[in-house]
């Protein structure tokens, strides 16, 4: 009997109807496998994996394959949005033994959840030095039942290394001036100049790392770090990887040229890169980072927001073509012919070479992705000139019929077989697009993408965070699902309480941000600072997972010390503070070895050396002491704003108005700056460079 119906999970309700026996991941299941003395078969995967949907249809919709593994095993789907806990510890285990790791992952487990043998994709038929499916689940049942010493010698082995394994993580305090110069020196290293970001294919947008080249511009002046972000940013926008029609980012590039994208769009990555094109444009100007910010705010409303106003997690990369086949990147990409039809001859010919589409095609089958083509710098402004100078995008004899283009291939688009869309609300995804769509409503005079950020913080408040103020991972439809948040949705969650708290002038936010961080202080926190992934009662696995480095988002470790750190430049609290300090000790220990898989950690430590600094803006919320607050480059600045005399943030007490005008006052490591009425004062105070 499948048991997936009724699951909040959309990746799991994929699942329902295979002829698997699936089981959700439950003490039942493991009860079940010892009742029958087999294994237990785990495969963890999520709804827009487009290998998932491939291994699911050629096994796991298949009769016979279905009707070996419900002879031989108890099977158990995950997935890992859901449940990031049991990923973690088993990805670590298939890492460890093979040396690399993606999904589907497959694990085989005895009943007492110990992993024995691993994969990740396994074929209908061996091909490519890769054993068929069959092949590997007869081989674990032959392991099973004729070597089961052998089995069990291995599992205990497995679980013997994963808990010998020590996190080092720092305990020297937290990261100066020359671990901070390492990171920035490793990043140049690695830097690809000729095609921006780091690194070779795949390529992702390395969202984290420039937040921390923007923060190390404004501390320091470094003009290179603000040229590697600007110029990163700049080539993916350009790229495939962003949707030139609708906006929005995909999930990574398949070569080092941004081109061709796997095309799958996450909230996450949207959120980050709407954050990081939104202090682009903060940190210089560039109209070309404006409009990215803001059409990826946009995007994120009208394609992933839910009735309940949330976001939902992901869009498919694959969808139908005109064929009737179910294929990836068939929503977005395009051929002349196609451009042609929809365009007419002269038009299509000039879409062709804005958009860089081809008779030979940069994609499948002749189609091509549409990008921006063009020299690098052409765009100019992303260093500070504020001006765009793409074509018919910001003025010039193209500009009319440019947008005349791109609306009429939208238009077209929309009427062909959309993505599919997971609409689970994940807590840390949402707290990562709170905290960007506040922002850039607030930078760009966007009170629409203001009131969409409280809608989805309201939602979290309501339905994620309950009477007790413990978070939830996921809902789904107004409803709670059943698995605790972990780390990374408490600091998400409290990092997007924390941004809409200063633009909103609102200290409720505040206070929700205070309730989730105490309990990261008091459930979370180990000996020294270090800080672990799932809560002291959580369901307790083989292994405590434990993870510092970023990835597609930031770690919970690295998230919760923002946060913290934060909320003490709020409160003054300094049990706050000190475990901010505590936890970004690993960033002292990795920041100069591995700074791409810790830049948000890096960020965070820029924050904390600039102090960072508190802004009391007494005076009007959304007037323009309080806009040119919100808009200062110093990094990981907080901003309380409201009425003198007001109750509704800590930094707001005891600051008068002076000569009854709006006043802002600016203090650092307990060292308040005079206090000013004039906003140009203020943005000089807040320029971040020293």
């Amino acid at each position: 009997m499948n048991r997936l119906a009724g699951v909040t999970s959309p990746y799991l309700l994929q699942h329902a109807d295979n002829p698997v026996d699936w089981w959700p991941w439950s003490p039942e299941a493991f009860e079940e496998a010892r009742r029958r003395d087999v294994p237990v078969l785990l495969s963890v995967g999520y709804s827009s994996c487009h290998w998932c949907h491939v291994m699911a249809h050629e096994s796991f919709e298949d009769e016979v394959t279905a009707a070996y593994m419900n002879e031989h095993f108890v099977s158990v789907k995950v997935d890992r949005e859901e449940r990031p806990d049991v990923d973690a510890v088993y990805m670590e285990a298939v890492q460890a033994a093979t040396g690399q790791g993606g999904w589907p992952m497959t694990v085989f487990l005895t009943a007492d959840a110990e992993p024995f043998y691993f994969g990740t994709y396994f074929p209908p038929e061996s091909r490519h030095g890769m054993p068929s499916f069959r092949q590997v689940l007869e081989g674990v049942t032959a392991a099973w039942t004729g070597r089961r010493d052998e089995v069990g010698e291995v599992a205990g082995r497995i679980v013997r290394d994963l808990s010998e394994r020590s996190l080092a993580h720092g305990g020297d305090g937290p990261p100066g001036e020359a671990e901070l110069a390492q990171a920035l020196l490793g990043l140049t290293r690695e830097y690809d100049e000729k095609r921006g970001g780091f690194g070779g294919a795949p390529k992702f947008p390395p969202s984290m790392a420039l937040e921390f080249l923007l923060r190390h511009h404004a501390r320091t002046g470094a003009d290179g770090a603000l040229q590697m972000a600007a110029d990163t940013c700049e080539a993916m926008a350009r790229g495939g990887i962003y949707d030139q029609l609708g906006g929005g980012f995909a999930r990574y590039s398949v070569d080092r040229d941004w081109v061709v994208p796997h095309f799958e769009k996450m909230l996450y990555d949207n959120a980050l890169l709407c954050r990081v094109y939104a202090h682009l444009w903060r940190s210089t100007g560039s109209e070309l980072a404006r409009r990215v910010a803001l059409e990826t705010a946009d995007f994120m409303v009208r394609e992933l927001r839910t009735p309940e106003g949330g976001f939902a997690s992901a869009l498919d990369a694959d969808s139908e073509d005109a064929a009737g086949r179910h294929v990836e990147g068939a929503y977005y990409v395009w051929t002349p012919a196609q451009l042609r039809e929809v365009l007419g001859e002269e038009d299509a010919a000039f879409a062709a070479a804005y958009f860089g589409v081809t008779e030979e095609g940069t994609f499948e089958e002749g189609s091509s992705v549409l990008q921006l083509p063009g020299e690098a710098g052409e765009s100019g402004g992303t260093g500070g000139t504020g001006e765009s100078g793409e074509p018919g995008r910001s003025g010039g004899p193209d500009a009319a019929r440019a947008a005349g283009v791109r609306e009429r291939l939208l238009a077209a688009r929309e009427a062909r077989p959309r993505p599919g869309r997971d609409d689970k609300i994940v807590a840390a995804w949402n707290g990562l697009a709170v905290a960007a769509l506040a922002e850039a409503g607030a930078y760009f005079d966007r009170p629409d993408l203001v009131e969409r950020a409280t809608e989805a913080a309201d939602l979290l408040v309501r339905v994620h965070m309950g009477p007790v103020a413990r978070l939830v991972r996921t809902s789904k439809d107004g409803r709670a699902g059943e698995h605790a948040g972990v780390l990374e949705d408490y600091g998400d969650v409290a990092e997007g309480f924390l941004a809409l708290a200063a633009v909103t002038g609102e200290g409720a936010w505040l206070e929700f941000a205070g309730f989730l961080l105490d309990i990261v202080l008091q459930h979370f926190r180990g000996e020294g600072g270090q800080l672990y992934d799932t809560a002291d009662d959580a369901e307790q696995l083989i292994r405590r997972p434990q993870d510092p480095t970023d990835s597609a988002t930031p770690a919970g470790w690295t998230a919760a010390a923002g946060a913290l750190l934060s909320y003490a430049a709020h409160t003054g609290s300094e049990p706050h503070r000190t475990a901010a300090e505590e936890a970004l000790g690993v960033v002292k220990a990795l920041g100069p070895r591995a700074p791409r898989f810790i830049g948000w950690g890096l960020a965070v430590a820029e924050a904390l050396l600039d102090g960072p600094r508190e802004v009391a803006v007494a005076g009007p919320v959304g007037g323009e002491l309080h806009r040119t607050a919100l808009l200062g480059r110093a990094p990981g600045a907080v901003v309380a704003a409201g009425e003198p005399g007001g109750a509704e943030f800590p930094l707001l007490a005891d600051r008068p108005l002076v000569d009854g005008a709006p006043t802002a006052y600016v203090c650092r490591h307990f060292v308040c700056e005079a206090p000013t009425t004039d906003p140009e004062a203020l943005a000089r105070a807040l320029g971040g460079a020293v």
